[in-house]
């Protein structure tokens, strides 16, 4: 309140609300005496008039009738309205009943005053709206606008759709009087719109017609205003957007506004994520915030595409510390310096090492003591690690042993390796070293910290993905690498991916390997030709694409399971879950044999023997066919 008395606008809006309120009593008694008011009544004006306007203006101002902004009134502004009048009316009728009886008022005065004062209010605040939506016109009308500020000097702008996302975003050119758009036209499928006008703007239609519109509006932009159209549908849209020749942007899905306000800002591009189309999650933030909330948390590899996004997505629970651990300086470096300053996370704590370093990752947990642990740091680039195939070995797999021993160690509530679904019949070195991390999960017995991985597919846009080399490929001028013609993948978002990780989190009671639901495999071929397109060119006219075959390790298409794994439903849409075999995980003669596997895989990879680091993977892994593909030594 003391900010409303602090503003100079206040003190117009309450001054002109006094003459509104002593109009509509006047009004009232007008109305009640056919227009000739008998001096008796003019007496009980006199009387009632300042307890009125002090009892509406005390009502108004509690009730918050002078927090919003006459130029964006809204619904919510109007209801508040409604309850102040109707308020003060009683307050002022029960007033006058209890101590006057009533005596020599009419009561049908005060019902009459406040339907005047509801009216009168409203339509000035209405009338300051509409005023400030229509300055600009009304000042080239009167000759009177700069050639800076005219319509005619802005972007002239189309907006594909006439649904709330459409409504928001004229309402916010209107209402900014340095928007560089005027809004010409409206562009929609439903015949029920054809014809009819949003916020004065024209709507036409179909969509097939927009070519030919922005020719005769002279448009020089595209908005697509629909950000829950379906991935087939908006493919379609764009390729109508590239025909009428000019620039086209979209909009965020409405969920991923705050409150829904849509802005100028939130314009871009149309990106390849849209067109993946993938709906957005639905979490059970109760069951993630009882073992995130208030907890001390530990993300390894916290400075890559899926750490990061970890980090960020915890931090909305309000842990009480982020222990973020990373072997590259600048990943660490900024994704703590986004924690502290743009999350507002107090207690960070940046770890600089390597989590095969059991010394140093044993003096962290003794210092952190966390409650719960999500192990994303692992190599994952396929050819990569076929040429270094110890590396995997030490990072991926010693690197996960390490962790889940002194999570064991130091009483940790729940451990979550991230995996993928290259352990699935893996053919290259990376996917075995994933598979093995899992099998040394499963293998552990059940006690007070609960061990679960979450497995899913490759997640558009992380470091390592296909998308950034094609971008680099098509602003190069082409040719755009595709492996194979009918090579597919499945894809999900980082934001996805990192919400069903904190959900399958809280799911899990030990020994479970999540897999998370990926939709459709996508053509990487199709994705290549997409992305072409956003860029505006034409693929084999502008940008040729060529093949150049598999890589070694590398499958024409992936899986998320293998046969007889037993994979069930759980109580989430999106995650699926394999139990592990409790009666194996507890067989001595199992935990002694992986014992020796694990041995032999390090001793391997200290020697940097990769036939024999290939050849332990495979005995331990039946399923596992090693490529022919050397290594660098």
């Amino acid at each position: 309140m003391i900010h409303q008395l602090r503003n100079r606008s206040f003190y117009l809006v309450f001054a002109a609300d006094i003459v509104l309120f002593a109009a509509s009593l006047i009004m009232a008694y007008v109305v009640r005496f056919s227009f000739v008011i008998p001096q008796v009544a003019i007496n009980e004006i006199k009387g009632v008039l300042p307890w009125l306007l002090i009892v509406k203006s005390l009502t108004f101002f509690s009730m918050g009738v002078y927090k919003g902004m006459w130029r964006y009134t809204s619904i919510s502004d109007a209801w508040r309205l409604f309850r102040a009048t109707v308020l003060s009316t009683l307050v002022i009728m029960a007033g006058l009943t209890l101590f006057n009886r009533f005596h020599g008022y009419p009561r049908s005065v005060f019902v009459a005053d406040s339907i005047f004062t509801l009216f009168l209010c409203g339509s000035s605040r209405a009338g300051i709206r509409l005023l400030y939506a229509y300055r600009h016109r009304l000042k080239v009308f009167a000759g009177g606008a700069s050639g800076s500020e005219s319509p005619a000097r802005r972007t002239r702008l189309i907006i594909i759709g006439a649904g709330d996302a459409a409504d928001k975003m004229i309402r916010e050119i209107q209402g900014n009087e340095r928007s560089r758009y005027e809004v010409v036209c409206c562009v929609d499928d439903s015949p029920g719109k054809h014809g009819r006008d949003l916020l004065g703007v024209p709507i036409r239609g179909p969509i097939d017609r927009l070519p030919s519109l922005v020719e005769r509006m002279q448009a020089a932009e595209v908005l697509i205003a629909m950000p829950s159209v379906n991935p087939e549908r908006l493919r379609g849209i764009v390729s109508i957007c590239e025909k009428a020749g000019v620039p086209f942007k979209t909009l965020p899905s409405l969920s991923s506004l705050i409150d829904g306000r849509v802005t100028v800002n939130d314009l871009r591009a149309v990106s390849l994520e849209d067109l993946l189309g993938r709906p957005p999650v639905k979490l059970n933030q109760d069951d993630i915030g009882l073992y995130l909330t208030g907890k001390k948390v530990m993300v390894t590899g916290g400075g890559g595409s899926i750490g990061s996004e970890l980090c960020r997505q915890i931090a909305r629970f309000k842990p009480a510390q982020i222990v973020v651990v990373d072997a590259h300086e600048f990943n660490l470096y900024r994704i703590e310096l986004e924690l502290r300053n743009a999350l507002k996370v107090v207690a960070v704590c940046p770890v600089l090492g390597r989590v095969q370093d059991r010394r140093l990752m044993h003096r962290v947990f003794q210092s952190h003591r966390p409650d719960a642990v999500f192990h994303a740091a692992a190599y994952k680039h396929v050819p990569m690690i076929e040429l270094n195939p110890w590396e995997a070995i030490l990072n991926n797999v010693q690197g996960s042993r390490v962790m889940m021993d002194l999570s064991e160690e130091h009483g940790v509530e729940r451990f979550v390796l991230v995996s993928t679904d290259k352990a699935v019949r893996p053919t290259n070195v990376m996917g075995a070293s994933k598979r093995m991390a899992e099998i040394l999960l499963q293998s552990r017995v059940a006690g007070k910290t609960r061990f679960m991985a979450v497995r899913f597919g490759n997640v558009l846009g992380s470091s390592g993905s296909v998308v950034p080399l094609f971008k680099r490929q098509i602003a190069a001028g082409g040719p755009v690498t595709v492996t194979h013609a009918e090579m597919t993948r499945y894809f999900m978002l980082i934001p996805e991916a990192c919400q069903l990780i904190l959900q399958a989190g809280s799911m899990g009671q030990g020994g479970e390997i999540f897999i998370l639901e990926m939709g459709t495999p996508v053509k990487i071929d199709d994705m290549a030709r997409d992305l072409i397109r956003l860029s505006g060119k034409e693929p084999d006219r502008d940008i040729q694409i060529v093949y150049t075959g598999l890589r070694p390790g590398e499958k024409l298409y992936e899986e998320l399971i293998t046969q007889g794994e037993g994979i069930t439903a759980t109580i989430h849409e999106k995650i699926m879950v394999l139990r592990r075999n409790d009666r194996l995980a507890n067989s001595p003669e199992h935990s002694q044999e992986l014992r020796r596997t694990f041995d032999s895989l390090i001793e391997a990879a200290a020697s940097f023997d990769a036939p024999r680091v290939k050849a332990t993977l495979r005995a331990a892994i039946p399923e596992y066919v090693p490529s022919d593909a050397g290594s660098i030594v």
